[in-house]
């Protein structure tokens, strides 16, 4: 009788495990239907409304053609099969995107709040508004054809440009797979090429994915111009100094969080943040508790969370000066910074703009801070301070890392002094002081594939005149 029930609590333990693996599976799987349908809400969102607002239009097949194709598994096995529902207001506006993903719980909600801070996704569970679905109103048709504007180059300095720009357009010249939807080339502060796939337009916006991390400087910088902040500052949350002088966290500065070397914890490789991106967390539930692993300042640890606790260091500025109103001062007309559903900048990832207006971008550091008007919006000298490498720097690559910005000053072929804004899905502004020279591309390049954003430059800068 004793050996009996030896074996049959010996087969119970044994049982457990596999039973508890098969719960966490199950629990996984249903976690990934809830971020794919907030993913799926959230693109639809973002790229319908602010093309709308753009002037422009996105159909969801276009959607789910570019921005739905080729993401991150397991997502990308879950997302076309989710159905969704478009609601509109009485004028025709996107009110907010359902997308339905359990029998037994709410759609997922991307709420469209207005061009002021667009989309934001709403947490899984709550409940969909009762706006009611109206046609959409007509807008404008979008230029499809490719589009050029300012002075072109020249007999072969022109012809060298114009089949780099077809070529990335069109082919895997720079890469095996890659797909670029728009391209912005601009010389001496004049546009020299400008290049759209077919159903996109000077006018379409897409999301910056961490090409935000580099506005996000920016806006420091602005901050910083106003002297409202100092780089030196520690981040200053009320917590971390509650907890002590001895909190080793109190020491984290601005400067630290934008090179990426606060010492803090994350657990994925470039700190997925899916619970902020897609499931509906706020910035102050998934940002801030982060423990240190190493001394601030001593190990480069590239994370989200990282440029959003720098943007929490000037909370209360951007309440004053919100980014929408820095991009008005800029003519980024097309550009939105979003929220998450508590009015937290994801200045992460979250913004949509067009290649043009990141041009613009490009170009305001090629004129060190300064307006057309002459007008100083960034400190002086603070594109050599984003662009300068500063402790610990990237451990793999070929590219080094400043305050927000990718250095591309070990690839042969491309001036010391070129710096870049990246981002997830092959979004570049490649800014070239030494040739007075912006870059733009962007693309719906699918998870494993990577545009040669060096190898392109190379040649754009070989078909441009040296001055």
């Amino acid at each position: 009788m004793i050996r009996t029930a030896i074996a049959v609590t010996s087969l119970l333990l044994a049982a457990a495990p596999a039973i508890a693996q098969s719960q966490q599976q199950q629990l996984g799987a249903r976690y990934d239907r809830a971020l794919a349908a907030g993913y799926k809400a959230l693109m639809l969102c973002g790229a319908i409304a602010h093309a709308e607002a753009n002037g422009t239009t996105r159909t969801p097949e276009s959607v789910m053609q570019w921005e739905l194709t080729g993401i991150q598994p397991p997502l990308d096995g879950i997302v076309s099969d989710l159905p969704f529902t478009i609601v509109r207001r009485p004028t025709g506006q996107v009110a907010h995107v359902a997308v339905s993903w359990a029998e037994d719980m709410p759609a997922r909600v991307a709420a469209y709040y207005g061009s002021g801070t667009g989309c934001s996704i709403l947490p899984i569970g709550a409940p969909e508004d009762s706006s009611n679905p109206q046609a959409p109103v007509p807008a404008p048709e979008p230029q499809l054809a490719n589009q050029f504007e300012g002075a072109l180059p020249e007999g072969k300095a022109g012809e060298a440009l114009t089949l780099a720009v077809q070529k990335a357009l069109s082919g895997d010249a720079y890469g095996t797979g890659v797909r670029t939807t728009a391209i912005v080339i601009q010389s001496d502060g004049l546009r020299v090429s400008e290049g759209y796939a077919l159903g996109f337009s000077a006018s379409t916006p897409q999301r910056t994915w961490s090409v935000a991390k580099s506005i996000a400087a920016t806006l420091i910088g602005a901050a910083v111009q106003a002297g409202d902040a100092r780089v030196e500052d520690p981040i200053g949350l009320n917590y971390w100094a509650k907890s002590g002088s001895t909190d080793v966290r109190n020491a984290i500065t601005i400067d630290h969080a934008l090179r990426m070397a606060t010492g803090r914890y994350s657990d994925t490789p470039g700190n997925r943040t899916d619970p902020l991106y897609w499931g509906g967390s706020t910035v102050d539930e998934t940002v801030t508790g982060w423990p240190v692993l190493h001394p601030p300042g001593t190990t480069f640890r590239y994370a989200n969370n990282d440029t959003l606790l720098a943007i929490k260091a000037i909370q209360q500025w951007l309440d004053h000066y919100p980014p929408d109103e820095f991009f008005d001062k800029l003519g980024m007309n097309h550009t939105v910074a979003e929220t998450d559903w508590q009015g937290n900048y994801v200045l992460s990832s979250q913004v949509w703009t067009t290649a043009s207006d990141l041009a613009i971008l490009g170009q305001l550091y090629l004129d060190d801070g300064r307006l057309k008007d002459g007008t100083r919006i960034l400190p002086e000298g603070w594109a050599k301070y984003v662009s300068t490498p500063s402790g610990p720097q990237p451990t793999s690559g070929t590219f080094g890392y400043g305050a927000g910005f990718w250095l591309l000053n070990k690839e042969d072929g491309v001036p010391p002094d070129t710096f870049a804004a990246n981002g997830n899905r092959g979004q570049y502004v490649v800014i070239v002081p030494s040739r007075n020279i912006v870059i733009v591309r962007r693309g719906e390049d699918p998870v494993g594939t990577s545009f040669d954003i060096a190898g392109f430059t190379r040649d754009v800068l070989a078909a441009l005149p040296s001055s």
